[in-house]
């Protein structure tokens, strides 16, 4: 299947206010504050990377118009997790949608990984969740309303060999998304998450070697990987308001065979 036409913006997020996490650089999280700027809200992009995240700004400023915030934020410093909120509180008075993309991967067989690499692993792609989550629903709660859309993966599900410490970290993500989303629910809250299979970018492609890709891509039967923005997408779909009976799901972005 051929890669389709880039989407035209329905103002999904008209008025919306956006907080994206990992969102520097040309991947899944930088698609998604793009796409959200285009769908009509006020994005505040977040990255541990001060250089690269500007840089990511600038590119969404020069396209659109109209330069998105920054803030700089490691995920597993809690009280950069803290000002990111607080920043976000700041700026826009109240924040509609946070999108947890942070996560790490790395392929190591289980036999020769290390205590650091694992915990590395599960701290950026899943405790960094929970620290975000802490920190953004008091507001969200105290406003009956918000969205929370995280990135998790299909490995969450299904084996690959080299990726326990990654798959068990989205594995989590995706029980921690439920249970958030049952104690948000009463609260007018809603948290969901999209589960992407193989979505291609530059830095996907420096630490996956050739051999794997080509072999990650047999298995879509599409033929082809993901655009980024085919997973924005589906994150620009449940931050708005068309997925609003939707809560605690995880929705596959994927065109994996069973």
């Amino acid at each position: 299947m051929a890669i389709p036409a880039y989407p035209e913006p329905r103002g999904l997020l008209n008025g919306k206010t956006v907080v994206v996490t990992a969102a520097a650089g040309t991947g899944i999280g930088f698609s998604a504050a793009q796409r959200a700027a285009e769908e009509g809200a006020r994005v505040l992009l977040s990255d541990f990377h001060e250089r690269r995240l500007n840089e990511s700004a600038d590119r969404i400023g020069e396209k659109l118009g109209t330069r998105p915030d920054v803030c700089v934020c490691d995920v597993t410093n809690e009280a950069q997790v803290q000002n990111l909120r607080d920043v976000a509180l700041e700026k826009f008075g109240r924040v509609d949608v946070l999108i947890n993309n942070a996560g790490l991967g790395g392929e190591v067989p289980i036999t020769e990984m290390t205590d650091e690499q694992w915990s590395r692993v599960l701290d950026v792609t899943l405790t960094s969740l929970f620290r975000m989550t802490r920190a953004f629903l008091p507001a969200m709660y105290a406003a009956k309303s918000g969205v929370m859309v995280n990135n998790a993966s299909v490995l969450g599900w299904r084996a690959q060999k080299g990726q326990a410490h990654y798959a068990a970290a989205k594995a989590g993500v995706m029980a921690f998304t439920r249970c958030a989303a049952a104690e948000a629910a009463e609260h007018g809250v809603r948290i969901n998450a999209v589960s992407p299979s193989l979505a291609m970018h530059p830095f996907l492609a420096k630490v996956t070697t050739g051999e794997v890709l080509a072999e990650l891509v047999k298995r879509e039967a599409f033929g082809r990987p993901a655009e980024v923005w085919e997973v924005a997408n589906v994150m620009m779909f449940l931050a708005s308001d068309l997925s609003s009976y939707m809560t605690g799901e995880v929705v596959s972005c994927s065109s994996q065979r069973a």
